[in-house]
């Protein structure tokens, strides 16, 4: 989808406001939208603005890692950044990143993505305060400060997810939940490796001025740099946090079925005695002072059974001393 947009700024009482409008075509100080494009709208921005190929491209790749380009002969200057996203997957939702191209071609700035983002959505409502199109170095800042909110704002959502999962497990282990930590562990991967990516590519901006910058740009781009760092900070800890909680569950699991083992061990144990005397009088024997009358007499079967039921007992008594129940 191909969006073109650019700030109208009017100025009344001695105070300067902006209007964002959508045009039908490529201006000056325009901001040009790439969403998912088609290759058409590909080649009308490429012939329009005479940008290489190619830059247009590289942020259509999900495996595009952040970087900085330069064309010498255009004076393109591409930045591609990890942007946070949440991918619906059947009933469950997936914290994933994607690249994002901001292009600085002439007077126009132009956003490549491989499907909406919706950090710019914040844009495309004029919700972002001093958001001037024209201001394209100010405005890919703010683009990029708008991103690190998005990671704060994911991971705060990952931090009660975990608390949650956490709450199930304690009170019974259950794979459901094993497996949603195991998936937002990736998702911590994921935005580590973007974040750490986003912030070498911000560093450089900071010591080499690939695009101008003027005092409060450069002060908005310290300010972007402590977020990521931030973000960066609580995707580490947050991973940490569900590493060490697998962990304990692991350990959990496994002494839960070693206490599981010990017990049927011990009621097997205990279960073989009145096997072992039923064998020992069912031998046709003689029960000690009855002689043949044994079988027309109910009281050695009631001291047999006794005398199991107290080996029973005894048993079961000296295995729960060993600790087996």
């Amino acid at each position: 989808m191909l969006e073109i947009y650019r700030s109208q700024l009017t100025t009344q009482n001695g105070r300067t406001t902006s209007e964002l409008q959508r045009l039908d075509g490529i201006a000056e100080d325009s901001w040009v939208c790439l969403s998912a494009p088609t290759e058409e709208e590909l080649s009308l921005v490429e012939r329009s603005l005479n940008i290489p190929p190619e830059f247009l491209r590289y942020p259509l790749d999900e495996e595009e890692r952040p970087r900085i380009d330069i064309d010498e002969e255009s004076g393109c200057v591409l930045i591609i950044i990890d942007f946070p996203y949440i991918r619906k997957d059947g009933v469950s939702s997936k914290y994933e990143t994607m690249p994002v191209g901001i292009l600085h071609v002439g007077k126009c700035l132009v956003t490549i993505s491989l499907r909406e983002a919706i950090v710019l959505d914040l844009f495309k409502s004029n919700r972002v305060r001093d958001f001037i199109t024209g201001y394209r170095t100010r405005f890919t800042f703010q683009i990029m400060f708008a991103g690190a909110n998005d990671y704060l704002k994911y991971l705060r959502y990952i931090d009660k997810t975990i608390d949650a999962a956490e709450l199930q497990l304690s009170k019974a282990v259950s794979n459901k939940e094993l497996f949603k930590l195991m998936e937002l562990g990736k998702s911590l991967v994921y935005f580590s490796t973007s974040l750490k990516s986003n912030e070498g590519v911000l560093e450089k901006l900071m010591r080499s001025r690939f695009i101008k910058q003027y005092e409060e740009d450069h002060d908005l781009l310290e300010d972007v740099i402590i977020e990521y760092k931030q973000a960066l900070e609580m995707a580490n800890i947050y991973a940490t946090i569900i590493n060490s909680t697998m962990d304990a569950y692991a350990s959990i699991i496994s002494n839960n079925l070693n206490l599981v083992m010990k017990f049927m061990a011990a009621m097997t144990i205990v279960l073989s005695v009145p096997t072992v005397i039923s064998g020992f009088f069912g031998q046709n024997i003689q029960f000690p002072f009855y002689g043949a009358a044994f079988a027309a007499d109910p009281w050695p079967f009631i001291l047999i059974l006794v005398l199991t039921l107290g080996s029973m007992g005894l048993v079961a008594w000296w295995l729960n001393r060993r600790g087996m129940f």
